[in-house]
């Protein structure tokens, strides 16, 4: 099955799928490209369907869930695409800046779509309150570990942690001046989710950066950073890129930083005392 192109494996096993889901795989036949730009609530709500709907369809045609028929979906797609841009960026000049300029541009349209009142109430939350919670998982966990450093360095008390019976632990032993921040691409990880809910359920304050407003994991915030540009294609070979939100990490923290913070606590002590090891 998953040798197959996934429009045909809709079209197979169509009539073996409930109505529901059928108004699901009517909406991908017709709009592929759209769809695979969804994520799953986006795709639900073209579809006038619900979340379980989406992922029920995907059960029944023979995906473990939603994102991997996403990524066999993206992977059709995006096949012919990929070769062209590969060609394009081979006939370039200068191959290597014009990377580096579609990464800048896409840095500033996301620095141009976000808050600046959201991004510093965001800072605010995390400068006044007792301990930071970062919430990760799969190849988005470096990030949880790369921020929880940062904020370590800048003052600011965290607990972070590769495995998400840890984290979850850190959630539900929390203070109630304690903050959650989740972070993840696609906004619908299942651990990361129930890490949130577990903080609403406490009554903390919870901020997401995500790549999706209309997400599972965005609903649960308070506040959402969203780490991805408007009308951005979803491409396979790119998904596990996290340049996006680690800018949107930076650009947070650029307002959480404060010198007498640091310099009353102490925060910069560690890197002196490793300073020996460095020439």
């Amino acid at each position: 099955m998953l040798n197959m192109p996934v429009l045909d494996v809709i079209r197979d096993r169509y009539d073996k799928i409930f109505s529901a889901e059928k108004k699901v795989a009517d909406y991908i036949l017709r709009h592929p490209q759209e769809a695979v730009n969804a994520n799953v609530s986006e795709l639900a709500r073209c579809s006038n369907v619900s979340d379980a709907t989406v992922v029920r369809m995907c059960h029944h045609l023979g995906y473990k869930g939603y994102y991997q028929f996403r990524l066999m979906l993206a992977k059709d797609i995006g096949r012919g695409g990929d070769v062209e841009e590969e060609k394009e960026l081979q006939n370039e000049p200068n191959p290597i800046a014009k990377i580096f300029q579609q990464y800048a541009d896409s840095v500033i349209a996301i620095g141009n779509s976000i808050s600046i009142e959201d991004i510093r109430n965001c800072a605010n939350l995390i400068k006044t309150c007792k301990m930071v919670h970062i919430i990760a998982v799969g190849n988005t966990m470096p990030l949880a570990l790369y921020m929880g450093f940062r904020l370590g360095r800048l003052g600011v008390r965290a607990s972070y942690d590769i495995t998400p019976e840890y984290f979850l632990n850190h959630v539900n032993l929390a203070d109630p001046e304690d903050i959650v921040i989740a972070i993840s691409q696609s906004g619908s990880s299942r651990q990361t989710i129930q890490g949130m809910e577990l903080a609403k359920e406490k009554g903390l304050k919870r901020i997401a950066i995500t790549g999706y407003r209309q997400s599972p994991l965005s609903s649960l915030a308070d506040y959402v950073l969203i780490s991805n540009e408007c009308n951005e294609s979803f491409n396979y070979y790119k998904s596990y890129a996290h340049l996006k939100e680690t800018a949107v990490i930076d650009a947070l923290l650029s307002f959480v930083m404060n010198w007498e913070t640091i310099e009353e606590r102490g925060a910069d002590k560690p890197e002196i005392i490793m300073s020996e090891y460095k020439f």
